[in-house]
C-alpha cells in the first residue's frame, strides 16, 4: 500500500488505532470530500454544515487567508505560487490542523484536500487522523462541462446589452460583430480550461479515491442528480451524525 504503513503485530496496531484521530486532547471525526469542478460538493458541503454541525475546512480557503495575514509562512506561500510551485502538502496539512485545534467543534469537512496520493499520505502521517469516510460527488465531464459553462455562458441579455450600447455610441455595424467574436472566444476558452481541471482532478484524485475505496471507506454521491435529490443521498449517509435537537 505504497509504503506507508509497516506491517506489525496485531496489539501495536490496535494501540496505533487508540491514539488516532486525536487532535490535543479532543478526538476528532474527519470526512474528506472530493469532486471534480462542478460536482456541486460545494453547495452540498454549505447543507452539511447546517444541518449536521460539522465546519466546512477548505485547504485552498485556508492557503489564500494564510497569505492574506502577510505572516512569513504566508509570504513563503505567496512566493511558491508566484514562482509555478507546488506548495508542500506539510504546509497544507499545518493549516488544517491548525484549524482544527483552534475550533470548538470535533466534526470536520475537509474539502479539496487530499488533491493526490502523496497528499493522502502525508496528512494520516503528519497528523495520524484516518477520514471517518470519503464522501465521493461522482459526476461526468459531459455534465460538469454543461454546468460549469452555464455559470460562465454570455447570455442572451449579455448580446442585447452589447447591441443597444453599441447603438447609443454609434459603431454598430463595426462593433457589434467583434464584440460578438470576443464573447463566443471566452466560451471557447472556458470549455479547454474545464476539459484540463477535469483531467487533472481525475489523474490525482481517483488514486486517493480507490486506496480508501479498498478500505470501504467511500460513500459515493451521484452528483449528476438535482441539487435537492443530491441532498436527499448526503442525508442518507450523514444520519449518524445529526444534531441533537
Amino acid at each position: 500500500a505504497m509504503g506507508t504503513v509497516v506491517d506489525a503485530p496485531a496489539v501495536v496496531t490496535e494501540k496505533e488505532v487508540v491514539a488516532e484521530n486525536m487532535l490535543g486532547d479532543k478526538k476528532v471525526t474527519v470526512v474528506f470530500v472530493l469532486g471534480g469542478p462542478g460536482s456541486g460538493k460545494g453547495t452540498q458541503c454549505s447543507n452539511i454544515v447546517e444541518h449536521f454541525g460539522f465546519t466546512h475546512l477548505s485547504a485552498g480557503d485556508l492557503l489564500r487567508a494564510e497569505i492574506k495575514s502577510g505572516s512569513e509562512n504566508g509570504t513563503m506561500i505567496e512566493n511558491m505560487i508566484k514562482e509555478g510551485k507546488i506548495v508542500p502538502s506539510e504546509v497544507t496539512i499545518k493549516l488544517l490542523q491548525q484549524a482544527m485545534i483552534k475550533n470548538e467543534n470535533d466534526k470536520f469537512l475537509i474539502d479539496g484536500f487530499p488533491r493526490n496520493e502523496e497528499n493522502r499520505a502525508a496528512f494520516e502521517n503528519v497528523t495520524k487522523i484516518s477520514p471517518a469516510f470519503v464522501l465521493f460527488f461522482n459526476c461526468s465531464e459531459e455534465e460538469m462541462e454543461r454546468r460549469l459553462l452555464g455559470r460562465n455562458e454570455v447570455s442572451f441579455f449579455t448580446y442585447v446589452l452589447m447591441f443597444g450600447l453599441c447603438i447609443l455610441i454609434k459603431t454598430t455595424l463595426f462593433l457589434f460583430p467583434t464584440i460578438c467574436i470576443i464573447l463566443q472566444g471566452r466560451v471557447d476558452d472556458n470549455i479547454e480550461t474545464i476539459r484540463k481541471r477535469f483531467k487533472v482532478f481525475v489523474e490525482s484524485s481517483l488514486p486517493v479515491i480507490e486506496y480508501y475505496d479498498a478500505k470501504d471507506k467511500v460513500k459515493k454521491i451521484d452528483a449528476a442528480k438535482p441539487i435537492p435529490e443530491v441532498f436527499e443521498d448526503v442525508k442518507a449517509i450523514f444520519a449518524p451524525y445529526a444534531k441533537a435537537t
